[in-house]
């Protein structure tokens, strides 16, 4: 038998959006041996990649043109629409038989329509957005949530097995960014949740260090409580997920709730107080500082500049 017929050819896979998530997760794609075109703003990454490997591309749609398969990973939905719909966007390159992956966080209405503009012209979408921050996308273990066709999440696992651990197909177009938007609720409640605690403890007189550590044993461990628990202990708030993302995130799940018609009044509080802490410029902290926030707001003491 012939061993050259029997050697898999990978997929070209175009990467668009190299920032703290996306530069990790390119890496892990060229480290596994897949043929990388790159495209982002900054072109400090785009030089790095270069001399790992990757083949930069001027505009979206060049890198469309040279791909099989296109994963975008940008900050908000405005970024998310201009890469996609642009006039050098990924919809001017895109062809029959493409796999367009948005692995972005963003509004499942803009999901749907990046789905239903991909079938038009023949190409497959799924939106599959990512839980794991910066830490899980370089160890390669994200949390990864599909929406789209089934037959197109099974086509894309191999690379999803690059990048994540747990992997997931949850319903059709949309579907993946309805479940970010949950976990996002979640993961913002149980930040708030630590701050009420730790304000508790503390004018109580309760050295957190150890609060943090009972907790941990007991049904209320999580794994927010147990890095950003040790954040508020370190008072170190350098972002991992900054603070105004997470506020554009409860934006997303707020619409969404809107449009279904559903209450989510904690949510809404939340996204109020990340408001606040946008306006007094704590934006670009990391999303933990919520919590000091609130232990803050029991304590006089404390300086809220």
């Amino acid at each position: 038998m012939n061993m050259a017929t029997e050697k898999t050819v990978r997929p070209v896979i175009g990467f668009i959006g190299l920032g703290v998530m996306g530069r990790p997760m390119a890496e892990n794609l060229l480290a596994a041996g897949y043929p990388l075109m790159i495209h982002n703003r900054s072109q400090a990454a785009v030089r790095a990649l270069a001399e790992m490997g990757a083949t930069p591309a001027s505009t979206s749609a060049d890198l469309a043109r040279a791909s099989d398969i296109v994963i975008t990973m940008l900050p908000d939905t405005p970024d998310v629409e201009t890469v996609y719909f642009g006039s050098h966007g990924v919809f001017a390159g895109a062809r029959a038989g493409h796999l367009l992956v948005d692995m972005s966080t963003v509004s499942p209405a803009l999901a749907r329509r990046i789905a239903q503009r991909g079938a038009e012209v023949g190409a497959s979408c799924l939106d599959a957005p990512v839980s794991g921050g910066d830490l899980g996308a370089r160890a390669g273990s994200l949390s990864i949530m599909a929406g789209g066709n089934r037959a197109d999440f099974e086509r894309a696992l191999p690379v999803f097995r690059v990048l994540g651990g747990q992997i997931k197909w949850m319903g059709q177009a949309g579907a993946g960014q309805v479940t970010k938007a949950c976990n996002q609720i979640i993961v913002a409640l149980t930040i708030e949740a630590i701050g009420e605690a730790f304000a508790l403890a503390r004018r109580s007189g309760i050295e957190l260090a150890d609060l943090r550590e009972v907790l941990l044993g007991g049904f209320a461990q999580s794994r927010v409580l147990d890095v950003h628990g040790q954040r508020l202990l370190d008072n170190r708030f350098d972002p991992g997920f900054r603070v105004a993302l997470h506020r554009k995130d409860l934006t997303i799940a707020l619409a969404e709730a809107d449009a279904q018609s559903t209450a989510l009044p904690v949510s809404a509080l939340i996204h109020a107080m990340f408001n606040a802490l946008v306006a007094q410029g704590h934006g670009g902290r990391d999303h933990s500082y919520l919590a000091a926030y609130i232990d803050g707001q029991s304590r006089p003491e404390a300086d809220q500049a």
